[in-house]
């Protein structure tokens, strides 16, 4: 219980997984399937946590507010409308709030405030259009800010088991999909988290730097060295279909598909970079 909170007070995002599928040889601790259950089980002990913290930094805020002070009023009835939104059985992340109510939700560290993924763990004739039990589950979820996705850990598990790209293709071809699973969370994942990759490719050898949406060349520069970012000139960059269309730098240079950038340039998902800079 208490470990287990205290790991996902640590997380940036929560992956939820929960049962969809029909299988005797796999029992359910609870001896039935029922996915929105289960999720409901979680959020319980989460909510209950979140709101043992509500309530005491609630008791703080009122002793300070004891002063009259204007912005302590404002914080307690930010943090009275947080708590009856938990009471209400709603998760943190469906509250809606000004900045100064979102600083304090922050501040608070609310497990329930964090964002979350839904994963349903599928049989394999249900990974491409769902179930029964995924079409309930999403409608139990549809008023929260969370997307839901579809992944079949037995198929996951047949992929893992095959050595070469080829056999890879064939299985997946025969399933009818388009890639594997994981793929697909960790694309979701990097969504939830607002995060994107770019790319930096040299003769030797081609690397992948994940950064935050949003973020502009001289920081995302900085992630390879700070001298980067320090001593930042310039950027050339390629789009990623441009790459794959032309094949190489040289050719990207030579149909004018490259493009110099300066210090206010906002780095895109899949940009190729090469970065000029001076220390």
């Amino acid at each position: 219980g208490n470990q287990f909170l205290a790991n996902i007070r640590e997380v940036d995002a929560i992956i939820h997984v929960v049962r969809c599928f029909d299988n005797t040889n796999v029992v359910h601790v609870d001896g039935s399937v029922d996915p929105v259950r289960d999720k409901e089980v979680i959020d319980t002990e989460l909510m209950f946590k979140d709101l043992e913290t509500v309530e005491k930094r609630l008791e703080r805020l009122r002793k300070q507010a004891k002063t009259a002070k204007k912005e302590d009023l404002k914080l307690v009835a930010i943090a009275e409308k947080i708590k009856t939104h938990l009471e209400e059985a709603k998760p943190a992340r469906s509250l809606e709030l000004d900045e100064e109510g979102t600083a304090l939700l922050q501040e608070m560290f609310l497990l329930t405030a964090k964002p979350i993924l839904y994963v349903c763990n599928v049989d394999e004739e249900s990974v491409n259009d769902g179930n029964a039990y995924t079409e309930v589950f999403k409608k139990a979820v549809a008023d929260e800010p969370a997307e839901v996705i579809l992944i079949s850990a037995d198929i996951e598990a047949e992929i893992a088991q095959l050595e070469s790209k080829e056999e890879r293709q064939e299985f997946l071809a025969e399933m009818g999909l388009a890639e594997p699973g994981v793929n697909k969370l960790i694309r979701a994942a990097y969504h939830l988290l607002h995060l994107i990759t770019y790319f930096t490719a040299g003769e030797k050898e081609v690397r992948a730097w994940t950064i935050r949406r949003g973020w502009k060349a001289p920081a995302a520069a900085g992630v390879i060295h700070t001298d980067f970012e320090k001593g930042f000139i310039r950027a050339e960059v390629i789009k990623y279909d441009d790459y794959l269309k032309y094949g190489s730098e040289p050719a990207v240079k030579e149909a004018g598909k490259m493009g110099v950038e300066g210090k206010e340039y906002m780095v895109e998902d899949g940009d190729v970079m090469h970065f000029r800079f001076n220390v």
